[in-house]
């Protein structure tokens, strides 16, 4: 489980495919803070980190992770938000995410607020997923607020903080991100069998 809080940023070093697996290598300033086996999200991706070497770490995204995820779409030298899993006994900052990307979505528009942006992303309907004014959303890791939600469109408002300590400063239109939704909107629609 994490909390949508981004604790800091990842660059891409090295791509390495293997059979339908890629092997991401990655440098961190919280990479000596790691260790094997220990889950960490990548732009909301849930992955294991399976080799440490000085400020480097190695994740494996399997075919099922590639084929939901933007994560296959990385360039060496990309930037990604990293979270470690959350401790049991500390705040919930975000909200619950549990690094389960649902679907992805494109970034439609971006408007610059003299202050803060509007990010607008348009998903597909074809999953049923939902969003709601005011209701949580985990886009590449980062846990924001609804401000306008649509059939198969939403927008977020992100202040400055947020900007400069993620990869939203460097998101552009058309670019593809990681949607989780909310998990307790995902159990309330399950039970209403919708």
């Amino acid at each position: 489980m994490f909390t949508g809080i981004i604790e800091s940023a990842a660059r891409v070093i090295q791509l390495k495919k293997e059979n339908t697996n890629l092997h991401l290598t990655l440098e961190s300033n919280i990479t000596s803070e790691l260790k094997i086996d220990q889950s960490v999200a990548h732009n909301g991706v849930c992955l294991t980190v399976v080799a440490i070497d000085g400020n480097q770490y190695v994740v494996t995204a399997i075919e099922e992770t590639l084929q939901k995820t933007n994560i296959g779409a990385l360039n060496i030298g990309d930037i990604v938000n990293i979270e470690r899993a959350m401790k049991m006994n500390a705040r919930l900052d975000g909200h619950i995410v549990q690094g389960h990307v649902d679907q992805t979505a494109v970034c439609k528009d971006i408007i610059n607020k003299d202050g803060s942006w509007i990010f607008t992303f348009e998903y597909e309907k074809d999953l049923h997923n939902v969003t709601i004014e005011k209701g949580s959303i985990c886009i590449n890791g980062v846990s924001l607020t609804v401000v306008n939600s649509k059939i198969n469109e939403f927008s977020v408002a992100i202040i400055p903080y947020t900007y400069e300590h993620t990869g939203f400063k460097t998101l552009k239109k058309n670019n593809v991100v990681n949607l989780e939704f909310d998990v307790i909107g995902k159990y309330v629609k399950r039970l209403m069998g919708l």
